[in-house]
């Protein structure tokens, strides 16, 4: 990456996890990028060295003052946003049953709507340069429901779907976007950044129960590499046509695949009945 040529990051969640790799490797590499966190002064070390290359800067996903603050920042240092990864989020573990409305309405607000609300507040400006490529963190939840993960799941369907509909809208004004969907990661997903709503109900603890009681058993020894996955990232923002999905880990990847496989045996297995609803045709 050249200094003064090397596309503008901007990343949110820069504290910890992907989000820390991710700009750490960009800058290494002699790149610029916005890096954010809620708290700045978590960011002190891994800006230090970069000079002018890197802003640091507090940003909440949820508040759209500092949305908005943080954004006019960058465009005022860089004269512009190149790629932005929609990376900040916490995953929230609960049976459905027992989801906790107060929990599932704040990872909400982070994951989805936060994303959302960034998004549009970036999108101007990259319409008008007429480039950008906007890379948002999803999961393997993004294809696959698991037990106790249903709400998280929900937040990140949300993503996709979201996304599918942003490639329609701006691809034609040379815009890019891709989703990221990693498996387990030593990231600390599962450890100080998940929340969890135990489960209390019986019925529910073969499944749900023992989901929770596993995730919580495999922080830190997950097979997944962050700084790998941080150079694919980059791998995918320094490719002329990426993909709209990027799945990572070995166990992702075949997860996913096994399920879209699955699903669609089961959209053909039910084509006649599913075509036979239209009105016949005269």
């Amino acid at each position: 990456m050249a200094n003064e040529t090397s596309p503008v990051w901007f990343i949110t969640g820069c504290s910890t996890g992907f989000g820390l790799e991710l700009a750490r490797v960009v800058l290494t590499r002699g790149g610029r990028a916005v890096v954010t966190a809620r708290d700045k002064s978590r960011l002190v070390d891994l800006v230090e060295g970069a000079g002018p290359r890197a802003l640091a800067l507090d940003l909440d996903v949820t508040r759209s003052d500092q949305i908005a603050a943080a954004v006019t920042a960058a465009e005022q240092q860089f004269g512009g946003i190149d790629v932005l990864v929609n990376n900040a989020g916490y995953g929230y573990q609960a049976t459905i049953e027992e989801g906790e409305e107060a929990e599932i309405r704040a990872m909400f607000d982070a994951n989805v709507f936060g994303l959302f609300a960034l998004t549009r507040a970036v999108l101007p400006g990259m319409r008008a340069r007429r480039k950008g490529h906007i890379i948002s963190l999803s999961s393997q939840a993004g294809f696959i429901g698991f037990p106790g993960s249903g709400y998280y799941a929900a937040t990140k369907h949300a993503v996709e779907g979201w996304s599918d509909a942003l490639l329609a809208e701006v691809k034609p004004l040379g815009i890019k976007v891709s989703c990221v969907e990693p498996g387990p990661f030593r990231t600390d997903w599962a450890g100080r950044s998940l929340r969890q709503t135990p489960t209390n109900i019986a019925d529910y603890e073969p499944t749900a129960g023992a989901r929770l009681k596993a995730t919580a058993a495999i922080s830190g020894t997950q097979a997944g590499d962050p700084v790998r996955a941080a150079e694919a990232m980059i791998r995918l923002a320094e490719t002329e046509s990426p993909p709209r999905h990027l799945v990572l880990g070995a166990i992702a990847v075949n997860g996913v695949t096994a399920k879209l496989k699955e699903r669609l045996a089961e959209i053909e297995a039910w084509r006649d009945v599913g075509v036979a609803t239209d009105f016949p045709q005269e």
